[in-house]
């Protein structure tokens, strides 16, 4: 089975770098097979017999930190979930560049009331949707004055997530 592995914070803002042959070899070191990885910045593919996505993310979590001395939360989903995702954008043809559109993987789903919080904290213009272990984020202005970049997701709602572009996020349905 095909799975993608989503990692938090791996060579963004000179914090936490790996390199990304290093984590390929961990990869395969966990007896995963055809493990690619796109970008620098925690993307890889790879099969394996199904384990259940909560074990595989701590069995990679627990090497990274063995390999590199490092915590890094780790985000799995089967590839073909990852297509779903795709289908399933609510603001499709809402949006004119891959840099407005977001999708936040969480390690779990969102409880209702944090949901909540998220909608009436979203700056004028943003539009989230949450569905399941993803949110949808639709950011006209882009990322970077976004109520992502405000910390208010790690710190107010406290939710364990990593984001990724649009463009991203069809990549990694084909790798």
């Amino acid at each position: 089975m095909r799975y993608v592995a989503l990692l938090r914070g791996i060579n963004v803002g000179g914090n936490t770098m790996i390199k990304m042959e290093a984590l390929r070899n961990t990869f395969a070191g966990l007896g995963f097979e055809n493990v690619v990885s796109y970008i620098n910045s925690g993307n890889l593919a790879f099969d394996t017999a199904k384990l259940g996505e909560d074990k595989m993310a701590a069995k990679i979590e627990s090497a990274i930190e063995s390999d590199f001395g490092k915590h890094v939360d780790v985000m799995i989903r089967e590839q073909s979930h990852v297509l779903r995702v795709l289908t399933n954008n609510p603001f499709e043809g809402e949006f004119e560049s891959h840099k407005e559109m977001h999708v936040l993987f969480l390690k779990e789903e969102m409880p209702e009331d944090k949901v909540t919080l998220l909608h009436e904290s979203a700056f004028p213009g943003e539009r989230y949707l949450v569905v399941g272990c993803e949110i949808y984020a639709h950011l006209p202005t882009g990322v970077a004055d976004s109520l992502l970049t405000k910390g208010f997701l790690d710190k107010k709602l406290k939710l364990v997530f990593t984001g990724r572009n649009w463009r991203t996020v069809n990549k990694l349905a084909e790798i």
